[in-house]
């Protein structure tokens, strides 16, 4: 890097993108082997996977029996999408965003679906008062804010009797944070985050008051067949059991089982829980010891455990965003970390995805690396001067 001495240790696995996120530790193509390739989905194997694919989503994340699974093309988005298409317009919206992800929700509301929506937003570092939420009022919001690493704490101030439906994009908190599924309508999230599967599938969980709107409202606006989840009136069951609205790659189910797996042989939503956390605090703690780095959240209590987004804070920094880029290209260029630079709309800085697949040890080793780029860039920003 310069003439600085790299720390000897190194990463033994340098993937710390926040999406696709790091596979399973030991994965390899041999765990693929028992896939029905070149065989459809509709034949008595294919719907065998797709539905132990969803009963060992319930079983992990605990979902609650009367709640419906679904497996739905266009990853999180497309079930985001499905989910506000298909449900809001019944009763009055309130959006929250404090992300780009949540920003993406909000102008598709106010702009595509046109609905007279509430819009609270909170900057990068902060999210919305829950306090000032109306939730007889339909609520879409992010669990985990991808772009920002805040998250909500708790579910404590959605009410259990509130009038309207509460939708969840949890994409980057699904197993690797507690979720109260009696607060939660909708909830969505993507194969390639916290279990590091494959890209291109989403997940779309509801709870029977959401089914309850399905059946009992019919929206303003015409539904493409992509996002149609009722049939004359009633919810279509076939998606909630594996029976999928166009066909998914075998190949990635398999995968997905995979992982499946895996976070069961690590104690399940209490283990991956356990091991996002571990890997967070590693971050946090050499926050701690090193002023010039600090986390985007202004809070703990609002701190991703999984997309730790980072910033530089010393006054020696001339431009935050070239600087933070070329910590980026240093690392990368090293071997000890690939895609940890801050999202494009987010403020200048890093994003270190410390989700359930990822090593603790690795963040570790990580740490004196990031270390080492700053005071080698800061050199050369003095040279160049």
């Amino acid at each position: 890097m310069t003439d600085l001495t790299a720390p000897a240790q190194r990463p033994a696995n340098p993937r710390f993108s926040s999406g696709p996120c790091a596979k399973i530790p030991g994965f390899s193509l041999d765990l693929l082997a028992d896939a029905p390739l070149g065989r459809s989905h509709r034949a008595a194997v294919g719907k065998a996977k797709l539905k132990e694919a969803i009963d060992l989503t319930r079983d992990i994340l605990g979902v609650p029996a009367d709640y419906r699974i679904g497996m739905v093309p266009g990853s999180d988005t497309g079930a985001v999408e499905m989910a506000m298409w298909s449900l809001l317009g019944a009763r009055p919206v309130e959006m929250l965003a404090w992300e780009s992800f949540g920003e993406g929700w909000v102008t598709d509301v106010v702009k595509q679906l046109k609905l007279d929506a509430t819009v609270k937003k909170a900057p990068y570092g902060q999210i919305v008062d829950l306090a000032t939420v109306d939730f007889d009022k339909d609520v879409v919001f992010t669990w985990n804010g991808t772009t920002s690493g805040c998250r909500v704490p708790n579910a404590d101030a959605i009410p259990a009797n509130r009038a309207g439906l509460t939708i969840c994009d949890a994409t980057s908190a699904a197993f690797a944070m507690e979720m109260d599924w009696a607060k939660l309508d909708v909830v969505t999230f993507s194969w390639q985050k916290v279990l590091g599967g494959e890209g291109a599938h989403g997940m779309l969980i509801l709870s029977p008051r959401a089914v309850e709107r399905l059946e009992t409202y019919t929206p303003a606006w015409p539904l493409p067949k992509i996002f149609r989840l009722t049939s004359k009136g009633k919810v279509s069951e076939g998606i909630f059991v594996g029976e999928t609205i166009n066909t998914p790659s075998m190949l990635a189910v398999e995968d997905y089982l995979v992982a499946l797996k895996w976070a069961q042989s690590v104690g399940g939503l209490a283990g991956l829980v356990n091991r996002a956390k571990a890997n967070a605090q590693v971050v946090w703690d050499f926050c701690a010891a090193n002023p010039w780095l600090q986390n985007l959240a202004e809070t703990t209590e609002i701190a991703s455990t999984t997309s730790v987004c980072l910033k530089f804070a010393d006054a020696r920094i001339k431009d935050g965003e070239a600087f933070a880029k070329a910590i980026a290209k240093r690392l990368e260029k090293a071997g000890v970390a690939y895609d940890i630079g801050a999202y494009r709309d987010a403020p200048a800085g890093l994003r270190i995805w410390c989700g359930s697949t990822v090593e603790t040890a690795d963040v570790a080793a990580l740490m004196p690396w990031i270390a080492h780029a700053f005071e080698a860039e800061i050199a050369a920003q003095a040279q160049a001067a």
